[in-house]
């Protein structure tokens, strides 16, 4: 099947800055793909090369297995939505769908038809007569959405387009927009510096960072099974500690940390004795237990003081320090058996090689 979307060695230079750097990529028909990244990583310049609002310095850009390197961006089977939404303050929102519609002089019936399809397919059917200014912000949202959709782009391009809206708000969208990507049952290439946004939408996400791809794969790829400390420290949240390897097994390590801690862990390439690493550990795979009998099991164990509980219903966490000043985050069970735990208390901590990932580091 011909992906709808495939970037071949992509390179864009701003004079001495190269912002995009041999990314290369491909998306299936009917996908939803994240570009995620912090700001200033080339994730924006990415896609307005492939709207064709820059040309790239070397690389390919195909849609549906044609070259769009000389297609100008009017004429490119892409639409755009932008995180300021651009919708026309003047016109009813039917008009705003159909704007592109009108341009493309398709008759008026036809125009009518679509956009009240549009409507009806983003759950707002019976709008078409209000003006943008009478919408919430999420409403506005799959207006902006709804007015790309009806011209049948090939992919549709989504340039940080929740960034506007409050958190709630966002939170809300997220689910919606996926909805609409299946709704419509179109390609969404989404860029966004919100790892959340990311995860729960995507089928697969690319992580950036300065100017190159470090890991594609899907949400649950990147967060259990990173491919390079970018990415583990990135994705979700996690403890990490800087040491020298002492003994390596195949996968199977045990590294010394810089306050002297013997830790085990799970290697992620190759990894000898005297390399210089790093782990990462999630606070939810670390245990609790008030004693250290509990945890005889795990590979890890600390004995630590309570400093800070950050209470946030069932994503509570609890800020734990060993006997050398080192401060963990750890996940509080949600089954309530700490609920009474308060700063100051002592509490053993565990956690499996397993779970604790390896990354050789420079030394």
């Amino acid at each position: 099947m011909t992906p709808d979307l495939e970037c071949a060695d992509l390179v864009k230079r701003f004079g001495d800055t190269t912002a995009v750097d041999n990314v290369s990529f491909s998306v299936p028909p009917g996908s939803f793909f994240s570009i995620l990244g912090p700001s200033g990583c080339g994730k924006t310049t990415i896609m307005r090369m492939i709207a064709g609002f820059l040309d790239p310095t070397s690389g390919d850009i195909r849609i549906k297995g044609g070259s769009v390197l000389d297609t100008p961006p009017n004429k490119r089977p892409v639409n755009m939505v932008f995180q300021h939404l651009a919708l026309f303050p003047m016109m009813t929102i039917a008009d705003n769908i159909g704007y592109g519609l009108r341009r493309q002089k398709m008759p008026k019936d036809q125009i009518a038809r679509k956009v009240d399809e549009a409507l009806d397919r983003i759950g707002l059917p019976g709008i078409g007569g209000r003006k943008v200014d009478e919408l919430s912000g999420g409403q506005k949202q799959r207006v902006a959405i709804a007015r790309c959709m009806v011209l049948e782009p090939d992919v549709l391009l989504l340039d940080e387009p929740l960034g506007a809206l409050d958190l709630k708000l966002r939170e809300h969208m997220k689910v919606e927009l996926k909805a609409l990507q299946a709704a419509f049952d179109t390609t969404f290439v989404y860029i966004t510096h919100d790892q959340s946004e990311a995860l729960v939408m995507s089928d697969q996400i690319a992580v950036m960072n300065a100017g190159r791809f470090e890991q594609v794969g899907t949400g649950q790829d990147l967060y259990y099974r990173p491919d390079t400390p970018f990415v583990a420290g990135f994705i979700g949240e996690a403890n990490r500690w800087k040491g020298r390897i002492e003994r390596a097994e195949g996968s199977a390590l045990e590294m010394r940390t810089e306050t002297g801690l013997a830790m085990r862990a799970t290697a992620t390439g190759t990894l000898s004795p005297g390399d210089t690493a790093e782990i990462f550990v999630r606070p939810e795979s670390i245990r609790l237990a008030a004693t250290a009998e509990a945890l005889s099991a795990f590979d890890n164990q600390l004995q630590g003081t309570v400093t800070s509980i950050l209470f946030n219903g069932a994503a509570s966490r609890v800020l734990v320090q060993d006997s050398v000043g080192e401060t963990l985050e750890v996940t509080l069970p949600q089954s309530g058996e700490f609920a009474n735990l308060k700063r100051g208390d002592t509490l053993h901590i565990g956690w499996g090689a397993a779970q604790a990932t390896c990354f050789a580091v420079a030394a």
